[in-house]
């Protein structure tokens, strides 16, 4: 599932997300989500989103 709707996205959902520094490469982070940091209802580049771990990114895979 895409992560561009944050209806899809619940806090704890194991998600991959791209960090900013990764967003050239396209490399995917996996964690849980701790917080969903995008207000509006929709992104088309992916909710932002910070993992449990304190890594914040675009959710671009729901798992």
């Amino acid at each position: 599932m895409l992560g561009t709707k944050r209806e899809n996205i619940k806090i704890g959902s194991k998600v991959r997300v791209v960090q900013k520094q990764d967003q050239r490469t396209g490399k995917l982070t996996e964690g849980m989500v701790a917080r969903i940091l995008t207000n509006s209802p929709n992104h088309p580049h992916g909710i932002k989103v910070m993992l449990e771990d304190g890594i914040v990114g675009r959710v671009k895979e729901i798992l």
